[in-house]
C-alpha cells in the first residue's frame, strides 16, 4: 500500500525575517500545533503496513518543498513529493519547476487555494500559463479542499487544460453534515469525473460532528468509485491533519474496510496502482 497524501512540518524552522512558516497552523489546532517529522511518520506508516508515501506540501513556500525533498533523499519510504511553486508568476514558476523537476522524486505541484484570498486563483491567466508548464514537464497538479469555493474552477481547469492531470485531494471535502451542500458536491464531483484527466484521493474525510466510520463514508465512497473508477482513485491519510479526527491506524482501517468491497484488481488500483501511475512513482533501493 502507498499513502498518497502525507504531510511533514517543523515549527522550529524559521524563514528569513523570523516569520514562522505554516502560518495557517496555530494553538487553536490543539495537538496539531507541534512538529511532525520523518521518524514519527515512518513509525505510523510501518505500523499500518504502508510500503511508502507521497509527501504533500503544507505551506506555500520554497522552504517547505526543499525540506520535503531533503527528507526524500534520506528516507526510502518517501516515494514522491508534491511541492509548491509560485504559480501566479509564470517566469518565476518556470525557473522553480526547472530546479525541482531535476529531482526525480519531485512529482507534482500544489497551492493552498483554500487559504488564498483570490476566489479566481485557478482561472488567473498567469496561473493557467504556469500550469501548462507543469503539464509539459509531466508533473501533476493537486487541488486541496476544493469544495465549495474552488470546485467549479477545478472542473473548468480540467476541461480547458486536458493535458494536465489534476488530482482532487480529499474528494474535494464533501460536506457530510450538510445535506443541501452534499447535493451540490455530488453534482460537482460527477461533472469533474467525466474528464479523464481528473483523479481523486480518498483522504482527509474526517468531518467535525460526523462519526468517522465506514458506514458514514459509504455513500461518498460509492459515488467516487462510480464516478472515477478505481483506476482514478488513490488512498491517502492526510496525516497528521487526520489525527484531529482519528489516529493513523484508524484512519487507514476505515478506508480499507471500504476498499475491501472492491474486486482484488480494483483494490490494487486504489491502494497502490493509481498513485504509482499518476505520480510516476518508482521503487527506491
Amino acid at each position: 500500500m502507498i499513502d498518497a497524501h502525507l504531510h511533514l512540518w517543523s515549527l522550529e524552522t524559521f524563514v528569513t525575517g523570523g516569520v514562522r512558516p505554516y502560518a495557517w497552523l496555530g494553538p487553536q489546532h490543539g495537538p496539531l500545533f507541534r512538529s511532525f517529522q520523518e521518524d514519527e511518520a515512518r513509525e505510523v506508516l510501518e505500523a499500518a503496513g504502508m510500503r511508502g508515501a507521497v509527501l504533500v506540501q503544507a505551506d506555500d513556500t520554497m522552504a517547505d518543498t526543499e525540506s520535503m525533498l531533503a527528507v526524500a533523499a534520506r528516507q526510502p519510504w518517501v516515494l514522491g513529493v508534491v511541492g509548491w511553486v509560485r504559480l501566479d508568476a509564470p517566469f518565476e514558476a518556470a525557473g522553480q519547476l526547472d530546479r525541482f523537476a531535476a529531482n526525480p522524486l519531485f512529482r507534482g505541484v500544489r497551492h493552498l487555494v483554500h487559504d488564498d484570498p483570490r476566489d479566481d486563483f485557478l482561472e488567473l491567466p498567469a496561473v493557467r500559463e504556469s500550469l501548462a508548464f507543469v503539464a509539459r514537464r509531466g508533473l501533476v497538479f493537486d487541488v486541496p479542499d476544493a469544495f465549495p469555493r474552488h470546485l467549479g474552477a477545478t472542473i473548468r481547469l480540467v476541461r480547458e487544460l486536458p493535458e494536465l492531470t489534476v488530482v482532487l485531494d480529499h474528494l474535494g471535502k464533501p460536506p457530510l453534515a450538510d445535506p443541501s451542500g452534499m447535493d451540490v458536491w455530488r453534482t460537482g464531483i460527477a461533472s469533474l469525473a467525466r474528464q479523464e484527466n481528473a483523479v481523486a484521493k480518498l483522504s482527509g474525510l474526517h468531518v467535525s460532528g460526523v462519526d468517522y466510520s465506514a458506514d458514514s463514508l459509504r455513500e461518498v465512497f460509492s459515488l467516487a468509485v462510480d464516478a472515477f473508477g478505481p483506476e482514478r482513485l488513490m488512498l491517502g491519510s492526510d496525516w497528521p491533519v487526520s489525527t484531529l479526527g482519528a489516529p493513523y491506524g484508524r484512519t487507514v482501517e476505515v478506508l480499507l474496510e471500504l476498499v475491501a468491497t472492491l474486486s482484488p484488481a480494483e483494490q490494487d488500483a486504489v491502494l497502490e496502482g493509481t498513485a504509482t501511475r499518476v505520480y510516476g512513482l518508482t521503487a527506491k533501493g
